[in-house]
């Protein structure tokens, strides 16, 4: 990743701009989550923080909760193959091997992508920490079958978690 770790008194001790650059890709190319907590500061501890900018999320409503679900990157898209996502999902999709596709599996995401795409309206997310490509694809085929409402509560979840993960790579 190519965030400075940082501990939790210099964050915030920072400056509201310093604050929301640091915090601005804990969720993905929404710097308006971090700028909905940061006159809540201090934060006693990095649970607290991220409980704070959970609930700027589920107070946002329907339509910037669904931009926010959208400005994540398909699964081993083709944005991947490319190198066009952000260092944090980057990272994140290598971890789970997403890197190493053969073609036929690369396909096979691909074809995934499309039908969650084409059923929900937006993009799978899935916090892969702790996944391989098995287990990612076995959750794209559950949660295909879900309704609409369910799955953006669980993509929210999901954001959730990554928000987490990335929070706890930040804060030392």
């Amino acid at each position: 990743m190519n965030w400075i770790t940082m501990t939790l008194d210099e964050l915030n001790e920072a400056s509201t701009q310093k604050f929301i650059e640091a915090l601005g890709s804990i969720f993905e190319h929404s710097p308006w989550v971090p700028e909905g907590v940061a006159d809540m500061r201090p934060f006693a501890n990095v649970d607290q923080l991220h409980g704070a900018m959970l609930a700027v999320v589920a107070k946002a409503g329907q339509m910037a909760q669904l931009g926010l679900i959208r400005a994540h990157p398909d699964l081993a898209g083709k944005a991947a193959r490319q190198g066009r996502l952000t260092t944090s999902s980057t990272s994140e999709q290598k971890g789970a091997g997403l890197d190493r596709l053969t073609d036929e599996e690369f396909d096979e995401f691909h074809a995934l992508n499309n039908a969650y795409q084409s059923r929900f309206g937006f993009p799978f997310i899935l916090a892969v920490r702790g996944h391989d490509k098995h287990s990612i694809m076995a959750a794209f085929r559950q949660r295909l079958e879900n309704n609409s409402g369910e799955e953006v509560l669980e993509a929210l979840r999901q954001i959730g978690q990554i928000a987490r993960f990335r929070l706890d790579d930040l804060i030392s």
